[in-house]
């Protein structure tokens, strides 16, 4: 059986289905090239849904047009963290065995359990989860909370490999190694490429995970996930970082068949990444 997951960090559905301006009808491009490729799961992080139902109903209708043989569940940020923030999701084809849906908390510090970060589908064979991991901030400010995140989501991982095979997706806001960003040395100590980020990702590597992307394709360089909108010619340029990720469990890793970037055009910000597997 193959099987098909993407994966994007969308930086808000509303803007993306209801906007109009020229970004938002980029980013619907994108939502409608994700749904002609039918994938069985498609997981989606930063959403930035709240919790007005009438607003929140009309993006998930919306949603449902655009992928009407999936089932859609999501999770917001709550209080005491900030409405509006951060937020995942995922669509599962109707077709597939039924999954039991989780919305883990890790013991998390600060408010990070309450932002709405994790969601898994437990399948009958497999777990396909996707985690919109904290960014460190501006100065660095919340630099350490995220190490302690990096090490409960760590844990949670090891937890549900220990019960059966992960595919574990997401924005893990770090750059792993210096070719997984264009200008490492002008990066050093900024978010996402401080030692500290790197090595709590590669203690994850270390646990029994596999970045699939560098399994099958080696040490490439010049291939990034994401494009700051700060520099209009970033992404003409190429001076990306590739922070998002397909990781698997070590022992179903050789059965990777495709890991890679999607394009998005003209479209900054993040790009979905598309994993699949055969099992």
């Amino acid at each position: 059986m193959t099987y098909t997951f993407i994966s994007w960090n969308i930086d808000s559905l509303n803007a993306a289905l209801t906007g109009t301006s020229e970004r938002a009808a980029l980013s619907m491009a994108v939502v409608d090239k994700l749904a002609g490729l039918k994938p069985d799961v498609l997981a989606i992080q930063e959403t930035k849904l709240n919790d007005d139902p009438k607003k929140t109903d009309k993006i998930l209708g919306l949603l449902s047009e655009k992928f009407p043989e999936y089932e859609i569940v999501h999770r917001i940020s709550t209080p005491p963290a900030r409405k509006g923030y951060a937020g995942t999701m995922m669509l599962y084809k109707k077709a597939l065995p039924e999954p039991v849906v989780s919305f883990p908390e890790i013991s998390a510090p600060d408010t990070m359990d309450s932002e709405g970060r994790i969601v898994s589908l437990e399948f009958p064979d497999f777990f396909v989860t996707t985690v919109y991991t904290p960014n460190a901030g501006d100065g660095l400010k919340r630099l350490d909370l995220r190490g302690e995140w990096d090490d409960a989501y760590r844990a949670y991982l090891e937890g549900l490999d220990q019960q059966k095979p992960v595919f574990a997706s997401g924005d893990f806001n770090a750059a792993y190694q210096e070719i997984d960003l264009a200008n490492p040395n002008n990066n050093r100590n900024n978010p996402g490429f401080t030692d500290q980020e790197r090595e709590k990702f590669g203690l994850l590597l270390k646990a029994g995970f596999t970045d699939s992307f560098r399994h099958l394709h080696g040490q490439i360089e010049g291939v990034y996930s994401w494009f700051s909108q700060r520099s209009k010619m970033a992404k003409i340029n190429n001076t990306g970082w590739r922070i998002d990720y397909w990781l698997t469990s070590d022992r179903v890793a050789d059965k990777v068949k495709k890991s890679e970037v999607l394009d998005t055009g003209a479209r900054q910000d993040h790009l979905p990444i598309l994993l699949e597997v055969d099992l």
